[in-house]
């Protein structure tokens, strides 16, 4: 097995760093949508928010674009993160 270049193990630090930073902010995200979701179901709004979604999806595009980031994955992982969002507060919604 070939030596792995301290270069490599270099990369691999910082991106394992940024996958942990990654986990903590969803977590956080997550914890903010539950609190939306709370609201919602207190105050009998739908779990979903198309046009809401919408402008979200749009301005997250832009923002991949200006960043050098893939605006097509950038919508495919917002409409991941949005759909279990949705899931969560049609739960929290039956619950309440």
């Amino acid at each position: 097995m070939a030596e792995i270049p301290r270069e490599l193990e270099l990369y691999r630090a910082t991106i394992d760093n940024l996958d942990a930073a990654l986990i903590h902010i969803l977590a956080e995200r997550f914890r903010c949508t539950k609190q939306v979701g709370l609201l919602k179901a207190q105050k009998a709004l739908p779990a979903s928010d198309p046009q809401r979604e919408a402008r979200q999806v749009e301005r997250l595009k832009r923002l991949a674009n200006e960043t050098g980031l893939d605006p097509v994955f950038a919508e495919k992982f917002l409409r991941f993160i949005v759909a279990e969002v949705i899931h969560h507060h049609e739960d929290i919604a039956d619950n309440y």
